[in-house]
């Protein structure tokens, strides 16, 4: 079977904890050929378990220290390198802001195709078909890479994960990083304060709050924490200065694709739509019968989400004891 190339999207903490994307990058992956796993940091030992547990054959390990002190341009450069060893049928990455970057600097260098925010990714007749939500959210079509190494990026929630126990071989690739890659260095980071909640793109389960908050997202969180689920905004919130931009789920946010995604006191404007539309089921609590978000949901309350998320927030809690 051809090799298909996995970028593993992994935590930055000491151990580099392997993010849930990857499972499913991996699972996507065995549909399409041998998931080869390429790993940018120094403790691939600590994340082998994980991939190993999601079926990678084998594991490419970059340790070169120059990958994590620049921006993405390394990283691109080298994954072309690795790409030239192994000969993918396919290359898949995660779609946030970096992976995207990647891919798109890839696909240059490796004069391929590229499809991005792909919510499913099928074996096809030459090559994989993709399945994508186009234009705000209002079409969804089928496409497929027709010149070159298809590149794909991949959104959270796309696949549930599968496992298929491997024992992964770990091979040391030493890359070369050219000083046209090296010309914006990372001075300084920092993690972002832990909530205890889930990371918003890669939530199973969101709720997000909009202007009919009034600016108190107690309730928003108070619901939140009890299904488990990550807290978003709308871009009226986060304009309002409500809620970190951080956490703005819309066109110019974060788009997310989860299981349930539930908006309290959000109109339903085509922005923030079109970063949540493909979510699995929808719930929206809106006093405005006539708000547009009603229009996409699969469930709805006419209500005061003031009144309807506590007694909600009630009832799960109860029914969790």
């Amino acid at each position: 079977m051809s090799n298909v190339l996995v970028l593993v999207d992994h935590t930055d903490n000491p151990g580099g904890t392997v993010r849930k994307t990857t499972a499913e990058l991996l699972t996507i992956a065995r549909r399409l050929g041998e998931p080869v796993a390429v790993f940018i940091g120094s403790d691939v030992q600590a994340a082998l378990p994980a991939l190993g547990q999601y079926g990678a054959t084998k594991v490419i390990a970059l340790s070169n220290p120059e990958l994590s002190q620049y921006l993405v341009a390394p990283k691109a450069e080298a994954l072309q390198q690795v790409a030239a060893k192994v000969e993918p049928s396919a290359i898949l990455i995660s779609s946030n802001a970096e992976g995207k970057e990647i891919a798109a600097r890839l696909a240059v260098k490796l004069d391929s195709g590229l499809i991005t925010d792909a919510v499913d990714v099928q074996a096809g007749d030459g090559g994989p078909v993709t399945t994508q939500s186009v234009f705000a959210g209002n079409f969804t079509v089928q496409a497929k890479v027709t010149h070159g190494t298809p590149i794909i990026t991949v959104k959270p929630n796309a696949a549930t994960p599968e496992v298929a126990e491997t024992s992964p071989e770990v091979e040391e690739f030493d890359v070369t990083i050219s000083d046209a890659a090296k010309t914006a260095r990372i001075t300084d980071s920092k993690p972002r304060e832990a909530t205890g909640r889930p990371e918003l793109t890669e939530a199973a389960i969101i709720v997000s709050g909009g202007r009919g908050t009034g600016g108190d997202f107690g309730p928003v969180e108070a619901f939140a924490d009890s299904l488990g689920a990550a807290v978003g905004a709308s871009r009226a919130a986060v304009d309002s200065g409500w809620y970190p931009h951080a956490y703005q789920v819309g066109q110019t946010g974060k788009t997310v694709s989860p299981q349930l995604y539930v908006a309290a006191g959000i109109s339903g404007a085509i922005q923030h739509r079109a970063g949540m539309q493909t979510s699995k089921t929808i719930v929206a609590i809106n006093k405005d019968p006539e708000a547009p978000i009603f229009e996409l949901v699969d469930f709805g309350v006419v209500g005061d989400l003031h009144k309807v998320l506590p007694t909600a927030t009630e009832e799960v809690t109860k029914r969790k004891s």
